[in-house]
């Protein structure tokens, strides 16, 4: 018998069993306003893993009486959702709904999206999408401007806990044998991260953890260990190593290291760390400290020797050094302005003064004429260096 897990067995089959996302499902919200009209559009869901997106998708459908199917775009084709289109063709005849719920919409670039085009236009099928992404960025517009975009937001510790209370006597009939206390289950629901599914499945581990059917503390961080989930690629991703360069910038390193543990209990790659840190030594700090450079490339050679779990010190060592040092942004501002100019002004000319001339053809054309050299002539600092379009540019400004 095939293994059904927690987060499906006890997912809500109706808008009354779901007690969150209030602003798109209660009484004469969005989403129940289109279920009791019985007219559902295609629709874009936007929210973090676990908030519910599936499940609401899963809800429209039972309520529709409607075909439900499921794709991810990471493994399927094109011709997998033709095939689906296709039926959906031979349900409209019968006056049956279609549902194609497609998964990680973010994943698929926008000419493959333009496949879906005629028959969100058409009303061929109702297409909702799931999305961890912006999707104003990963969504072409056509598709974006024919669907109707709903923002999920992360669920609390107190919603997690509520409903796991709430299916608990559910949950018993799959686990007879287990014995779960309040205290625990607000552990579990904190442990989640804000994700329903994720605290289920740290439930579900914890009971095959557990022999006796009694959970403990040990148990369920044993548990949560195993099922602690990272996208290197998404949002999250970005937002923390952001807020760990800013807490740097703004010499706060107790938030700066706890957000590095963060990242590497997660599994981050400890050299991607090393390598932001080598750059923000040089982007923040230089010239103020000439060491920050130095030290950040040294942790960088230690972190490649050693590894994890050791190099974690070394990283904490690192940001502690950052963020006391003295702050300057001079090479960043010189990086911004010298792009500007060259996006600006193209490829200008190398005066002729400073050009290299190895050849008598290149010598007649006046090539490395009048040029001065510094050794035999101090007053060489003080020719022209820039094209006639920058003359005297100076970028280093303190």
């Amino acid at each position: 018998m095939a293994f059904e897990p927690l987060s499906s067995y006890v997912r809500p089959q109706s808008l009354k069993d779901f007690i969150w996302q209030s602003h798109l499902v209660w009484p004469g919200k969005p989403l129940s306003v289109f279920l009791e009209s019985g007219k559902v559009p295609s629709m874009i869901f936007r929210g973090p893993p676990g908030c519910g997106k599936t499940t609401i998708a899963h809800i429209i459908s039972e309520t529709l009486q409607a075909d439900f199917f499921t794709l991810s775009w990471v493994t399927s084709k094109k011709d997998d959702l033709l095939k689906l289109v296709d039926q959906a063709k031979l349900n409209n005849q019968y006056g049956k709904s279609t549902i194609i719920f497609l998964d990680e919409i973010h994943r698929r670039n926008k000419a493959q999206q333009d496949t879906l085009l005629p028959y969100v236009e058409k009303g061929t099928v109702i297409l909702i999408w799931a999305t961890t992404e912006n999707p104003s960025f990963t969504v072409n517009n056509a598709l974006l401007s024919r669907c109707r975009v709903f923002v999920f937001e992360k669920l609390s510790d107190q919603e997690i806990f509520d409903f796991i209370k709430k299916q608990f006597p559910l949950i018993l009939k799959k686990h007879p044998n287990i014995s779960l206390t309040d205290e625990y289950l607000l552990l579990i629901s904190k442990l989640g991260n804000w994700d329903l599914r994720n605290a289920l499945n740290i439930l579900e581990s914890a009971i095959f953890f557990a022999k006796d059917g009694v959970l403990t503390d040990q148990i369920i961080l044993q548990a949560w260990q195993k099922t602690v989930y990272y996208d290197r690629d998404g949002e999250e991703h970005y937002n923390i190593i952001s807020a760990i360069h800013k807490s740097l910038r703004d010499s706060n390193p107790d938030a700066a290291c706890y957000r590095i543990q963060r990242m590497l209990m997660w599994g981050e790659d400890p050299l991607y760390l090393a390598r932001r840190l080598l750059r923000f030594a040089s982007e923040d700090i230089w010239p103020a400290d000439n060491n920050a450079l130095l030290l950040a490339n040294q942790v960088y050679d230690a972190v490649a020797k050693i590894w994890m779990p050791e190099c974690r010190i070394f990283l904490f060592q690192l940001a502690i050094y950052l963020a006391q040092a003295k702050k300057n942004n001079i090479t960043y501002r010189i990086d911004l302005a010298t792009q500007a100019d060259v996006q600006k002004y193209g490829n200008l000319p190398v005066p002729f003064h400073l050009r290299n001339a190895p050849t008598q053809l290149m010598k007649d054309e006046w090539y490395g004429t009048w040029y001065k050299y510094f050794h035999d002539d101090p007053s060489a600092k003080d020719q022209e260096h820039f094209p006639k379009e920058l003359l005297w540019r100076k970028y280093i400004v303190e």
